[in-house]
């Protein structure tokens, strides 16, 4: 009898890591900042879900203004690692598999794409601070590739006009993934289409 509730007994949860920990936590930050509104979501929340003191919580992240800045920033390095142009290759023909890559993010990272969205609303200047640095370097990205792509060069990306049309097609591509999250009718090839021809069509001279 003895022998066989012993082995009914669970065993000894591993130690997380301080990474690990880390990770842990932002993941479940992701999922709530995801569902409600920066208000909304409380400190207690993140600590029970986790399976962690406040204590413990408030050691990696001393505010709740950093722990949602720290999930905006985990989304936004991922999103720009994945993202990232190839040098020397023309912007036309790296679109179609760099917006596959994106697209795969977006759909296996929804909780962190949309908590990385809803950051602009939030009523912190702070959080909104690190959000909008984010989207610039996504600009610069877009703008660098652009210029070292033969059909534009260095010139093209000075004009105004273009800056304005990369900046308007992240906004474009935001809207349309988080309207395809919500279940909207089309399929990822069909997403990456649409988001290619718009950008395409916005930077044509």
């Amino acid at each position: 009898m003895t022998g066989n509730r012993g082995e009914r007994e669970e065993r000894p949860r591993r130690r997380l890591s301080t990474g690990e920990r880390r990770e842990q936590l932002l993941s479940v930050g992701a999922r709530l900042f995801s569902e409600s509104p920066y208000d909304e979501v409380w400190i207690e929340q993140v600590a029970e879900i986790a399976g962690v003191s406040r204590g413990l919580l408030y050691h990696y992240f001393p505010t709740k203004r950093d722990f949602f800045a720290a999930v905006v920033e985990r989304e936004s390095e991922r999103m720009l690692r994945m993202t990232a142009a190839v040098p020397g290759v023309a912007v036309r023909e790296q679109l179609g598999a760099g917006l596959d890559t994106f697209l795969a993010y977006v759909e296996t990272h929804a909780h962190g794409f949309r908590a990385f969205h809803r950051a602009d609303a939030a009523g912190d200047q702070a959080v909104r601070a690190v959000y909008r640095r984010a989207l610039a370097v996504q600009e610069r990205q877009i703008l660098q590739a652009l210029a070292a792509d033969p059909d534009f060069g260095t010139a093209a990306v000075e004009r105004p006009e273009l800056r304005i049309a990369v900046r308007g097609w992240l906004a474009f591509t935001t809207a349309v993934c988080l309207e395809w999250l919500r279940g909207a009718e089309l399929t990822r090839e069909q997403l990456r289409d649409l988001c290619a021809r718009a950008l395409l069509g916005a930077i044509a001279p």
